[in-house]
């Protein structure tokens, strides 16, 4: 009854096979890389089979190709790469990891490990360091860009005239200094139009003010250098 129950989870090919890690790395200038661990998780609740194979097994030493797995168990397994030599560097190599059941001989999944031999640990570091900063710049780049596409319009803008605030406010001051004076008696104007003189400084001072900052935010025009050298020669 049990073998019936959980007979529709193992179908062939279909079981989750759980290793760590699924890739090996190995530096040509450190031994002790040369020996890497593969550790094979058994979650489920019967024992497990499996068997380790790979493309260039010459290149490798799998101690305990085969074994067995008990149920909610792990166990160790030990690869040695045999072979260090220069034209191997940057080769990617790949292991495949089948598990069954131990009542049968058809693999119920598998898993493939990819394993890479590279020259130097140092340099491998190196590189990922360069290729980090060199993500980052880029991003800073992009960022400054945007930032400067958002900000060049507005200078635009700014730099084009004066504003309509500050034309509307010049016209009011006009206005103001053209109106009589508190006392003049003698004006089609009428009483409640008429301002006082202190009103009046205020609206002359406030024009002052507009007029100055218009000259100097406007560009001032620089003579043409070879205007000037017709004119002193």
């Amino acid at each position: 009854m049990q073998q019936q129950k959980r007979q529709p989870e193992l179908v062939e090919g279909n079981l989750p096979v759980f290793v760590f890690p699924t890739e090996l790395i190995f530096y040509a200038d450190d031994q002790s890389t040369y020996k890497q661990v593969l550790t094979l998780y058994n979650p489920y609740e019967f024992a497990l089979k499996f068997k380790v194979l790979c493309t260039t097994p010459n290149k490798y030493a799998v101690v305990d190709a085969t074994g067995a797995v008990k149920p909610q168990c792990c166990v160790d397994i030990v690869i040695r790469h045999r072979d260090v030599r220069a034209s191997y560097y940057g080769v990617i190599d790949k292991f495949r990891l089948q598990v069954c059941e131990q009542s049968q001989r058809k693999a119920l999944g598998k898993k493939e490990i990819i394993a890479t031999l590279l020259p130097s640990a140092k340099e491998q570091q190196q590189q990922q360091k360069e290729e980090e900063e060199k993500r980052i710049k880029e991003h800073l780049s992009e960022s400054v860009f945007f930032e400067q596409t958002l900000c060049q319009p507005e200078n635009r803008t700014a730099s084009s005239g004066p504003s309509l605030l500050t034309v509307f406010l010049g016209i009011v001051c006009i206005a103001a200094l053209m109106l009589p004076t508190l006392g003049e008696m003698e004006s089609l104007v009428p009483l409640y139009l008429h301002l006082s003189v202190n009103q009046k400084l205020v609206a002359a001072y406030v024009l002052d003010l507009k007029n100055s900052h218009t000259k100097l935010s406007s560009p001032i025009p620089l003579p043409d250098r070879n205007e000037d050298l017709k004119e002193t020669s």
